[in-house]
C-alpha cells in the first residue's frame, strides 16, 4: 500500500476553490506545451534506451515533486499520496491496448529493466481492468504518430482526479531542436495553472538530471 494522508479542509487554503469545482460537470483544466527533448533523445540514441520509458520516468518523477498532483478526491474530501505510480497504455498485437502499472522511485537502470518486463507482460496478457491502487496513479498515454497542438482526454467526472499526461510526435523546429507536444490534465479543484507550470519546470529538470547522470 502507498502511504497517504487526509487533508484537513478546515485549514486548506484552497477549500473554497475545491468546493466550487467539485460541483461542476467538467471540473478539469488542461494545457499542451511543446517541450525540448533534444538532449534526452540524443542520450537514448547513444545508450540504446527506450525514449518512451525515459520520458515516462521523467514525467512521473516531476509530477511527484508537485504535491497538488499527488492529491485525490476521496468521499468528498482530499487525500495526498506520498508517491504515485503510473498507469500507461501498451498496444497489443490485435490493435487494442492494455494498462501497464509502474513504480519509478528506483535507480534508472533498474526502472528500465523492470519496465521492459512489465511492458512485455502487458502486451501479451494485459487488460484494461483497473489496478488495485488506481486511485493513486498518474494516467499516461501517447500519440506518437502526430505532432499535435491540443488534446482532449477522457475523464469519468465525479471524483475522478487522477492527473493525465500525454505526449505526441517530436519534430525539429526552425533551430533544429527536437520539440514534442506534452499535455497535462488535472482536476481544477485540486490544482491551478501555477501547479501545471511547476510540473513543466520539474519535467525539464528531471530530463537534465537523467542526461547528467549518464
Amino acid at each position: 500500500m502507498i502511504a497517504m494522508k487526509r487533508i484537513d479542509l478546515a485549514d486548506y487554503p484552497r477549500r473554497d476553490h475545491f468546493k466550487l469545482y467539485l460541483n461542476m460537470a467538467y471540473p478539469y483544466a488542461g494545457v499542451t506545451v511543446e517541450v525540448d527533448v533534444t538532449d534526452l533523445l540524443a542520450l537514448c540514441k547513444e545508450k540504446g534506451y527506450s525514449f518512451y520509458l525515459m520520458v515516462l520516468h521523467a514525467v512521473a518523477l516531476a509530477a511527484d515533486e508537485v504535491p497538488e498532483f499527488r492529491r485525490r478526491i476521496d468521499h468528498g474530501g482530499i487525500v495526498e499520496f506520498d508517491e504515485c505510480p503510473t498507469s500507461h497504455i501498451e498496444l497489443k498485437p490485435d490493435g487494442t491496448y492494455a494498462y501497464c502499472a509502474l513504480r519509478h522511485h528506483m535507480p534508472l537502470k533498474e526502472f528500465l529493466q523492470r519496465a521492459e518486463i512489465a511492458r512485455s507482460a502487458a502486451r501479451e496478457s494485459g487488460s484494461i481492468e483497473e489496478e488495485a491502487e488506481v486511485q493513486s496513479m498518474y494516467f499516461v498515454s501517447t500519440l506518437p504518430w502526430l505532432h499535435y497542438t491540443q488534446l482532449i482526454q477522457p475523464v469519468a467526472c465525479g471524483e475522478d482526479a487522477n492527473p493525465r499526461f500525454s505526449w505526441g510526435k517530436y519534430q525539429p523546429n526552425d533551430k533544429g531542436r527536437m520539440m514534442m507536444p506534452m499535455s497535462v490534465l488535472v482536476h481544477h479543484g485540486l490544482a491551478d495553472g501555477v501547479h501545471i507550470a511547476r510540473f513543466y519546470d520539474e519535467f525539464d529538470k528531471q530530463m537534465k538530471i537523467l542526461c547528467k547522470e549518464e
